[in-house]
């Protein structure tokens, strides 16, 4: 064979490979879907998941513009691609978001290979929709308990929220007002979670991220200021666990704690390590340890953590708050730390600021809670 048949071969070969892959993105032109921030494309980006899903796999790009929607289901093989400029936006009305357990704006249930890229943004407009579904619940419309002058989380939607689903990765993007928790993976496994940032203080219980009861997640390179808990690991089933977790090279702030655990806790977590982390500006604790639903915390390393402005370094508790069962706490290690407890308020003039308390947790560095007794180190 000549060496100029080789080189057209290559070169057909490389052009096919080009086509190949670029025949898995696909634009969302190509299904109608509106930028104009005012059209309602809940039902053509739900047709393209559904039809790339179908063709077994491949990435949605959304390009410059704000793209209005509703509730959408992400299925097995898909990924949201968000270029630089590109916004989805969620809609006001509160109908127009699914529930599943949770209300979300992006859901995903048992699916696998899924994930949301790129420089754009998610913007949930939160407050606006909180203020629409109180709205609701004061015409009768909505059913809820209404406690504390505001709806429960369950009905306000949160942007993400992923259950029982297999390698989820979401990258690079900017996730900003949510009307609840921003972001929840409940009972996944293998996530990795990359350089996004979280903005969020745009109503109560703005959790940073929900990490509940999964295993195997790493967290790196990002940057949370939330309303509520920056990183918050749940475990709402007694009999699973959340286990094998990485935060590394972070920086958070929040109106409440920093990392948390708990305080649902009925099952346990195991083996996390939080490394490299920064927390600024927080109200509560910069960690914060809480086995109080007769779970159990083991395997915790905290290593080269830097914090400027708490009001707590740590907050370890054990109790028995739902069913009288105790909590356990165990091999808990911390090294290389920095901590400057705030002489006043962290969290004084941001947004939703945590509240008066009548025994503040920066009355000391840090906290020992043991049922009834308190250490204060």
């Amino acid at each position: 064979m000549s060496a100029a048949v080789k080189k057209y071969l290559l070169v057909i070969i490389a052009c096919s490979q080009f086509l190949q892959g670029s025949a898995k993105d696909f634009p969302v032109s190509l299904f109608g879907i509106s930028s104009d921030g005012v059209t309602l494309n809940t039902r053509s980006i739900q047709f393209a998941i559904d039809y790339i899903h179908q063709q077994g796999g491949g990435r949605l790009i959304f390009d410059v513009g704000r793209f209005l929607t509703g509730s959408i289901h992400l299925k097995s093989d898909v990924t949201l691609h968000l270029l630089e400029g590109a916004v989805l936006l969620g809609v006001l009305n509160p109908f127009d978001y699914d529930r599943n357990g949770f209300t979300a704006l992006i859901l995903s249930d048992n699916q696998q290979n899924i994930a949301i890229t790129g420089k754009g943004v998610i913007d949930g407009q939160g407050r606006q929709v909180a203020n629409n579904v109180a709205a609701l619940v004061h015409k009768g419309l909505i059913k809820d308990l209404f406690r504390n002058d505001r709806p429960e989380v369950e009905i306000r939607p949160m942007i993400i929220y992923f259950r029982s689903c297999r390698d989820v990765f979401v990258s690079g993007v900017t996730i900003r007002n949510a009307a609840a928790w921003v972001q929840t993976y409940d009972q996944c496994k293998n996530i990795r979670i990359d350089s996004i940032t979280v903005d969020s203080r745009a109503f109560w219980n703005n959790d940073g991220m929900d990490i509940v009861d999964c295993d195997t997640v790493t967290v790196t390179n990002s940057y949370i200021d939330a309303a509520d808990d920056g990183v918050c690991l749940k475990s709402h089933d007694p009999n699973k666990v959340c286990q094998n977790i990485l935060v590394r090279n972070c920086t958070i702030r929040s109106s409440a704690s920093a990392v948390k655990f708990g305080t649902a806790s009925l099952g346990g977590f195991r083996n996390i390590r939080l490394i490299k982390n920064k927390v600024f500006n927080t109200f509560r604790s910069a960690i914060a340890l809480e086995a109080v639903d007769g779970g159990f915390i083991e395997n915790v390393e905290v290593d080269s953590l830097q914090v400027l402005n708490t009001g707590n370094a740590f907050f370890l508790r054990i109790g028995e708050r739902i069913n009288g069962k105790n909590g356990r706490l165990e091999d808990i290690r911390v090294k290389n730390v920095f901590v400057e407890i705030a002489a006043s308020k962290a969290d004084s003039g941001y947004e939703y600021e945590g509240p008066i308390e009548d025994m503040p947790r920066n009355i000391s560095p840090a906290v020992i809670i043991a049922g009834d007794y308190k250490c204060f180190v």
